[in-house]
């Protein structure tokens, strides 16, 4: 595969443009990586406001009404309920793991199997996130298992 880049003049709107045979499932994946790293949701954490790109966020959790998103360091408060940053988030390396979670399969380092049918899935930040029963033939899908 051929990569080419070009510097335009900053009058000009930036593009990628992709050309190939077939659009086949490395090219999705290609493109939503693109598109993922572009998404910027916004986030509060000590009464400021924060710009985080989703490929920076590793989880969102729903937490006694509210919603909260899971960076490397820190933690922020996000006004979407979960339902919609389920839909936003869709097909952009994210997936319901249970009820109330919904993570960033990208910053998955190991998965474990667990009792009774659950996976246990470590962060590269370090922290455990489980995948409720329900949801692991969703992730074994993402994984192509």
């Amino acid at each position: 595969m051929k990569v080419s880049i070009e510097e335009i003049s900053k009058e000009k709107e930036e593009e990628i443009l992709i050309r190939c045979h077939e659009v086949d499932d490395e090219i999705y994946e290609i493109v939503n990586k693109l598109e993922t790293e572009n998404l910027i949701l916004i986030g509060y954490h000590n009464d400021i406001i924060n710009r985080i790109k989703l490929s920076d966020i590793y989880y969102f959790e729903a937490v006694d009404g509210k919603v909260f998103m899971y960076s490397k360091d820190n933690v922020f408060e996000i006004k979407q309920k979960l339902y919609e940053l389920e839909e936003l988030c869709k097909e952009r390396n994210c997936f319901r793991a249970s009820k109330s979670t919904i993570l960033n399969i990208a910053k998955i380092s190991v998965i474990n199997p667990s009792i009774s049918g659950r996976f246990e899935s470590l962060l590269d930040n370090g922290e455990r996130v489980v995948v409720s029963r329900q949801y692991v033939p969703v992730l074994k899908n993402m994984l192509g298992l």
